[in-house]
């Protein structure tokens, strides 16, 4: 038995004791099961005892668990209203503050602002399966914001609590191979989010081949639960459709002949965690140890997916004032509206140059309305550090990818000495890195809306090759 199995049987032993104490010839169905919940969270505030806490918070998320969805989003309105922060300790706080702002004040405000929910939310997480029981708490939060949106500042607190409970100093690195215990297999199958894995025969030719590597990061109190994972193929060159990386007849590799690294697929795996960070962390974590693994890998590459793309090519289609599309780029654009374009190598060759020069607009000039770079994906790798290496058109051709993003694909490429100042350049001035070949697709001089600088990289393009696709991160 390892030692977090240990920790948990002494955890739950200590809840168990406590709640006999506790509970002892006491009723859990009270007539009133939303307000005897708030009563035992007042309970549990006002606890000082170590097993009566376990216990207190044992009892209400598991009671917690088995309301309806309506009494479980009562109880969380309740979690806003009722555990805020005191208001007049606050006021109080901030009078003190303004006539002496010293390090004594400007403590007693820091406490007096933080909400007692958050507090709450710490306590809950004492209980045995209590951190699991909260992702899948902020889960359901989740959903139930988009009808209530009182509750987004509960799911504030949530994020707060998880950026700290699960960040890097918490995360365990481990490979995913075909000697994996099932039960994290048959998860991998689950929540792979890009590629549709269809049967243990699928995942065994992402896992055994030697030249072939999954990792995951886990959590210590979620220990046989991924919360993301990449998959990683070892090839010679640069892939540019992802058919070229999964195909059942493919020629395998040594992974000792192995000189790029392929991330082809990254699939985030707890919904409650939503808006938390880890494949940034993951991508580097990952580079490091093959590196150590395979001396001789020396690129480092996605091949990712472009889910927002065909959405955006429609709106600039028939938006009728001057933006991204010419009036010959949208005639050339009318092949998509037939049925199969991407079977007729007629439509695909009419298609190929508007919708790579399209792409490279999307990319380097499209902008959402907080300003961002439009792309999920490409926020994701940019912000990692990487550069956007190239674009492969029908690097996908499953219907999903042809409805997502006509099938469009890229390369971003990680270069090692160059992540720090892709990072800055695009975090702190919001500057896209791109390959020169991609850049000179877009003319300075085309197009009405502001664009952020473009950075200047030198270079040239990614090596051969044909395809990519990727993640949801």
């Amino acid at each position: 038995m390892n030692s977090t199995s240990l920790f948990g049987d002494m955890l739950q032993a200590i809840t168990d004791r406590g709640r006999k104490l506790l509970f002892s010839g006491q009723r859990d169905d009270d007539a009133d099961p939303l307000r005897a919940l708030e009563q035992l969270c007042e309970t549990l505030l006002s606890s000082r005892g170590e097993a009566s806490g376990m216990a207190l918070s044992t009892t209400i998320l598991d009671r917690w668990m088995r309301l309806d969805r309506d009494r479980q989003q009562a109880f969380l309105k309740r979690l806003v209203t009722a555990f805020d922060a005191d208001h007049a300790r606050l006021e109080k706080a901030i009078e003190a503050y303004g006539v002496d702002p010293g390090p004594k004040a400007q403590m007693e405000l820091h406490l007096a602002a933080e909400p007692r929910r958050q507090e709450l939310l710490r306590r809950f997480n004492l209980a045995p399966h209590g951190t699991e029981t909260l992702v899948r708490m902020r889960e359901a939060l989740l959903t139930m914001k988009r009808d209530a949106p009182e509750l987004e500042i509960l799911d504030a607190d949530f994020a707060h609590l998880f950026a700290s409970w699960f960040n890097r100093g918490f995360l365990m690195l481990r490979q995913i191979n075909w000697s994996t215990p099932a039960d994290i297999l048959e998860k991998i199958i689950r929540y792979e989010a890009v590629h549709h894995i269809g049967s243990w025969e699928e995942l065994r030719l992402r896992l055994a081949p030697a030249d072939r590597r999954c990792f995951a990061f886990f959590h210590p109190q979620l220990a046989d639960d991924p919360l993301i994972f990449v998959e990683v193929a070892l090839t010679r060159d640069i892939p540019g459709a992802i058919s070229d990386v999964l195909r059942d007849d493919r020629t395998q590799l040594d992974a000792a002949e192995a000189t790029t690294a392929v991330f082809y697929s990254i699939s985030n795996c707890q919904e409650g965690l939503r808006g938390i960070s880890f494949g940034n962390f993951l991508i580097k974590q990952v580079v490091e140890d093959l590196r150590r693994e395979l001396p001789r890998l020396s690129t480092f590459v996605t091949l990712s997916p472009v889910p927002g793309f065909a959405a955006w090519l429609k709106t600039e289609r028939e938006q009728e004032a001057p933006g991204a599309l010419t009036a010959f780029d949208k005639t050339r654009l009318a092949a998509l509206d037939q049925p199969d374009w991407a079977s007729d190598p007629e439509a695909v060759a009419q298609l190929r140059p508007v919708l790579t020069e399209a792409a490279a607009w999307y990319f380097l000039k499209g902008r959402d309305a907080r300003g961002r770079v439009i792309d999920p994906v490409a926020r994701f790798h940019l912000g990692n550090g990487a550069r956007l290496e190239r674009i492969n058109v029908l690097g996908d051709t499953s219907q999903r990818a042809l409805r997502q993003s006509h099938g469009l694909m890229v390369n971003y490429l990680y270069k090692l000495d160059d992540i720090e100042a892709n990072h800055e350049a695009f975090i702190g001035r919001n500057e896209v890195v791109a390959a020169q070949p991609i850049r000179r697709l877009v003319p300075a001089d085309r197009g009405a809306k502001a664009v952020p600088m473009i950075a200047e990289i030198s270079g040239p393009s990614a090596p051969s090759s044909k395809g990519s696709k990727e993640f949801s991160a």
